[in-house]
């Protein structure tokens, strides 16, 4: 009998003689580790995405997708598969503040930029929708526009530990399903592997912070609530209720999972008193609770307990291992941060890698990973803290000597006395303080970078904040800010944004009609991770003006944008000379890529021009070599 083994069908990790099995392994394909593997496909790299689990996110767990996260998959061309799976922007925001469901109604607050007053900040401020996406959703997106685009995507595997020396990283797996251990060679090792990170751990990176402050309830239910929300339409609702009033937020929540049919409810819990009882029974009567329906039948889906955590690395990374998502900074869902600055961690992370693992870059470009995305994490933990303890204005008029210390509050927020007006005034002065949770484009849009990967301009001041920094986005050129999004005509006489032109994995230099020297400069560059955009040009004409009003830089002056659609430079003067503009181009690239600077002297600048491309050029070889006997 023949027991040799025929030869494999496929292999999904071919020899390519570098001595790596794949140029990274990604651990974790939730929202960060999800776009990481996406973006690295995309842009041509192997990589190896790998989880424990298998398949997704088996709860809804984060569900905001805010502009700039949908941003990110624009930029990954799947903003309109996610559109498709989404609650739309229109039936996020008519958020309530009620008795319960079926009871009285106290306050009502647009939100998500859906309001009348907001909602044109947030159509100026980009191109992209907000979009309510939970994680079951959102994370089978992400993984067919990996394996799609040439990922390997294994599920029931498990990361065990890894070594890395200078060239590269050994990573141990156990396959789930036969127990078998085996090892992989990387060029990189990406931790996307959430909260309880082995990687964060095994890496030793310095957290600050504490853990499990408060504790939550969370039950997912399904029960049709249409009769009390469709007239309504929101994602949240806020129940005032006795029976729901512990903890900071103090009160109960209904979350819109599928409109309007399937739910989570949400109450705090006293941690000093163990877990809470989550018996059927109890769980039942608490939904009858805060819909206000004491006859409703809920079909209980699952019951978990969470905790409230308040911490982030100040650190992300070590030699050629990197960690991004809730492995790095952890936080409860209050302002909808968590998965949003997850994907924009891998955003930032995954063009660096690239350029990395093709030579574009130096490895200074990774060490801008940390010090850009660390105050970021830092700031939305704090962000997302904070708006929990905002709540507590919120119930100040409860009346605490009571039994029942929101009926008994209620009354004296009704009173038509000194006392009420007081008590409603306080109220609506805590109502518009929660815009800092719920219309926080500012803290959504407002992130600026400082690191080696950007250069700043030193033509002009620090940044003067005009309004409310958390609450209103301030679009700017300004190296470090993101590029402003602005609406300009393509070749097929549609719409594009600005952010259409740029991204896709490459540097752009964007300039005007009269900025020919950059244009021409980047033609000498002739690099093949830089293109050129020329707006005025067909295919990225300006006909409304939006962009010459926010460009903040003469016609014939540069904006070097990144992949992630950063602006890395900017030269803030006209330039007409063809040398000049490619000594600053390629000296702007040299330093935000950590590249040698090849321009070897002047008189290479003005007429020797020394050829880096990688693609090929024709050379002139000589036919006459010179007499030399006599010399």
């Amino acid at each position: 009998m023949n027991t040799s083994l025929p030869a494999p069908l496929f292999e999904p990790f071919p020899s390519d003689g570098s001595g790596f099995d794949t140029d990274v392994v990604v651990v974790g394909v939730g929202p960060a580790g999800g776009v990481a593997a996406a973006a690295l496909a995309t842009y041509g790299v192997r990589v190896h995405a790998v989880t424990v689990f298998p398949w997704v996110a088996n709860g809804p767990r984060a569900h905001i997708t805010n502009q700039r996260a949908v941003e990110v998959l624009r930029d990954l061309g799947i903003e309109d598969t996610a559109r498709k799976q989404a609650t739309p922007w229109d039936q996020m925001g008519d958020t309530l503040f009620t008795t319960s469901l079926a009871g009285e109604e106290i306050l009502r607050l647009q939100t998500w930029g859906t309001g009348d007053q907001r909602h044109g900040d947030y159509l100026t401020g980009s191109p992209c929708p907000m979009l309510d996406l939970p994680q079951p959703l959102m994370e089978p997106i992400l993984v067919n526009a990996a394996a799609s685009r040439g990922a390997v995507v294994s599920f029931n595997t498990e990361y065990l530990d890894h070594v890395q020396d200078p060239d590269g990283v050994t990573v141990r797996f156990r396959d789930g399903r036969t127990g078998e251990v085996f090892t992989q060679r990387a060029r990189y090792l990406l931790g996307f592997d959430g909260a309880r990170s082995r990687i964060v751990d095994q890496l030793g990176l310095p957290l600050e912070g504490e853990l499990a402050r408060a504790g939550t309830a969370y039950i997912r239910f399904r029960a049709d609530l249409s009769r009390y929300t469709e007239h309504r339409p929101s994602i949240l609702y806020w129940i005032f209720n006795s029976k729901a009033s512990f903890g900071e937020i103090g009160m109960g929540v209904l979350r819109a999972i599928q409109p309007w049919e399937e739910w989570i409810a949400g109450w705090g819990f006293d941690m000093a008193a163990g877990e809470p009882d989550l018996s059927d029974d109890k769980v039942i009567a608490q939904i009858r609770t805060l819909v206000g329906d004491p006859d409703l039948q809920p079909e209980i889906v699952t019951k978990s307990l969470w905790y409230v955590n308040q911490q982030h690395a100040t650190r992300y990374s070590r030699g050629r291992v990197f960690c991004g998502g809730d492995a790095v900074h952890r936080h409860p869902p209050s302002s909808g941060l968590g998965s949003n600055t997850s994907v924009q961690d891998a955003f930032n992370l995954a063009w660096k890698i690239a350029f990395a693992v093709k030579g574009h870059a130096g490895p200074g470009l990774l060490e801008s990973y940390s010090d850009e995305r660390v105050p970021v994490g830092k700031q939305i933990v704090a962000r997302a803290n904070q708006s929990r303890k905002d709540y507590a204005n919120l119930r100040e008029w409860f009346d605490h000597d009571a039994e029942d210390q929101v009926t008994a509050g209620l009354a004296k927020l009704k009173e038509p006395t000194p006392e009420g007006v007081a008590l409603r005034e306080r109220l609506y002065e805590a109502l518009e303080l929660k815009n800092t949770e719920f219309n926080a484009h500012g803290v959504e849009l407002n992130q600026r970078y400082e690191s080696s990967a950007v250069i700043p301009d030193l033509a002009v001041g620090e940044e003067d904040w005009s309004r409310h920094r958390e609450l209103y986005l301030q679009a700017t050129t300004r190296p470090g800010a993101k590029i402003p999004h602005a609406w300009l005509v393509g070749g097929d006489g549609r719409r594009i944004s600005t952010l259409d032109v740029t991204g896709k994995g490459q540097m752009t230099l964007l300039t005007g009609i009269a900025g020919a020297a950059w244009k021409h400069a980047a033609e000498k560059l002739d690099l093949p991770f830089l293109r050129t955009v020329v707006v005025g040009e067909p295919g990225a004409i300006d006909p409304y003006g939006y962009w010459e009003r926010v460009r903040e830089i003469p016609e014939a002056g540069a904006l070097l944008v990144r992949p992630d659609g950063y602006v890395a430079w900017r030269h803030n003067a006209e330039v007409w000379d063809t040398g000049e503009a490619l000594a600053l181009l390629d000296k702007a690239l040299c330093k935000v890529l950590d590249r040698p600077n090849r321009l070897v002297d002047e008189t290479e600048a003005a007429g020797g021009w020394h050829q880096y491309s990688t693609r090929s050029v024709d050379i002139t070889v000589p036919m006459h070599t010179p007499d030399t006997a006599d010399a």
